[in-house]
């Protein structure tokens, strides 16, 4: 079983479209929450969200052609796959066999908004209106794809769909393969962009979304006067390599990827088990297959969406899975209080987040954490950035479905 090291990553978030920006924003505790923008929001239930702001995507070499012929989650993948190539200086062809290069690249719903406009152009002017490009730009698997065909990654392609776990489970399979042998390096991440009718409407009819008017009381993490998730877009992509690849060309190492936790709660479609049976399964098998042992500094990015619900239950499954004495011990924060939750995307820029955490010895907060709820009662960092050295952190994933994943990173000396 090979060691596997993070040597690039990218973003295009709320809270900033490069990895510079989204840091900088990350421990100053700046918000990317605001009322929506790019839609009409005069007739919406809920008019806030947490958008990215000035995306211009031929900024980051995207052709005309790929601009007018895919989704907006695709090109978010594309410009921070972009990135996260650049970062790594990985060259295909030159340091690695293209048949060795895999791709992990997944999103929880898809060309959500190609659908919505193709819907509206069927009932306008009938099916034989509908774009030929309809179905491709739509699909959750076209933005790997896409990813895949613009560096040549002729290897494994696996494009993962389980809501607003997808992101971490992307990564968590990339380690696999590339652990087992599978693949040397992989492109990995998710992508979304989900702000628009027929998503808000259906996240708010299934009372998910928070109802709150102002964007600085909106998404509250572990605060008892949380009322649901902020909607979010974006995407995070890095790439992961063997041991052997990375230190043989000389690559910058952000973190060890060491430990992953697939599960399901097995229970109910969208509510989470009420006990966190399930994440608690998840953060186990990664801290174990991690070698975690009591008393070393671990950094928590909880999955925290500001649910009623998640938010006590992951509360009990991180004291379940380590035992109440080393659950006091970590140190733990929610940064969906600032970039929303990004759904698919949400987990690999989580992950992002969590290996620059490691790298930099410095804790994002939990922003308006100012009122905690007497059930979430471990210490999640709050409202300003904290300097402490962890030597391992995991990130927490949990989504529609009973979908449960964790991933463990290590600094890497």
């Amino acid at each position: 079983m090979r060691k596997v090291y993070i040597t690039g990553v990218g973003c295009v978030t709320p809270l900033g479209n490069s990895i510079a920006d989204l840091w900088n924003n990350l421990i100053n505790g700046v918000c990317g929450i605001g009322y929506i923008e790019q839609i009409d929001r005069e007739n919406l239930p809920v008019k806030i969200a947490a958008e990215v702001k000035n995306f211009h995507p031929e900024e980051f070499g995207i052709d005309k052609a790929m601009i007018r012929h895919n989704d907006l989650f695709a090109l978010y993948a594309l410009a921070a796959a972009k990135q996260a190539m650049d970062d790594s200086g990985l060259k295909v062809g030159d340091d690695i066999d293209p048949r060795r290069f895999g791709t992990a690249i997944g999103s929880g719903i898809g060309g959500i908004k190609t659908f919505e406009k193709e819907h509206a152009n069927k009932m306008q002017n009938g099916l034989r209106r509908i774009s030929p490009l309809f179905i491709p730009e739509m699909i959750a698997n076209i933005a790997g794809g896409n990813v895949a065909i613009t560096y040549n990654a002729q290897g494994p392609n696996l494009p993962v769909v389980t809501a607003c776990a997808t992101g971490t489970h992307s990564v968590g399979e990339a380690y696999r393969l590339i652990r087992e042998g599978r693949a040397d390096a992989v492109i990995t991440g998710g992508a979304e962009a989900a702000i628009c009718e027929m998503a808000v409407g259906g996240f708010y009819n299934c009372k998910a979304l928070t109802s709150a008017d102002d964007p600085m009381a909106a998404s509250l993490p572990f605060d008892s006067r949380r009322r649901g998730f902020v909607l979010g877009e974006g995407s995070g992509i890095m790439i992961l390599e063997s041991e052997e690849l990375a230190r043989r060309r000389g690559a910058k190492i952000y973190a060890e990827v060491c430990g992953y936790g697939n599960t399901c709660d097995a229970h109910h479609y969208t509510a989470p088990h009420p006990e966190g049976r399930g994440a608690a399964e998840a953060i186990r098998l990664a801290l174990e297959e991690a070698s975690f042992r009591s008393g070393e500094n671990l950094y928590i990015n909880a999955h925290g969406t500001g649910t009623p619900l998640n938010d006590k239950g992951e509360t009990m499954a991180i004291k379940k899975a380590m035992g109440e004495a080393d659950a006091r011990k970590a140190v733990i924060s929610s940064t969906k209080s600032m970039h929303g939750h990004m759904l698919g995307a949400t987990g690999a820029v989580e992950l992002i987040i969590s290996a620059l955490a490691l790298k930099n010895g410095i804790i994002p907060p939990t922003i308006h954490l100012d009122e905690p709820d007497p059930e979430c009662d471990l210490d999640y960092t709050p409202n300003h950035a904290r300097q402490w050295q962890a030597d391992i952190a995991i990130s927490n994933s949990l989504g529609f479905g009973g979908q449960n994943a964790c991933v463990a990173l290590r600094t890497v000396k």
